[in-house]
């Protein structure tokens, strides 16, 4: 890795600018294919955090729509929602 590279990332982590999340456009382009896999099922998502989670946003906006059966989010101990349990269904 250049030193450049490691610097810009190691900087990222000290000012806790780490996380790099997946759009939801780019989650509603891939997962459009597949919605019908997703009928009485169990989606797990292990987010850093499920308020700035689009995976979260996306399932959760389209429970009913996916017909899942459940939604379950588990997140960090330093996060936010830690002690607040988030279960669909």
């Amino acid at each position: 890795m250049s030193k450049r590279l490691n610097s810009t990332l190691n900087e990222a982590q000290k000012n806790k600018r780490d996380e790099f999340y997946t759009q939801l456009s780019d989650i509603e382009k891939e997962l459009i294919h597949y919605e019908n896999h997703f009928k009485d099922k169990i989606v797990y998502c292990n987010c850093d955090d499920p308020t700035v989670s689009q995976f979260f946003h996306y399932f959760s906006y389209k429970f009913k729509k996916l017909s899942l059966k459940k939604l379950v989010v588990t997140c960090y101990i330093t996060s936010d929602c830690y002690s607040n349990y988030l279960f669909f269904s």
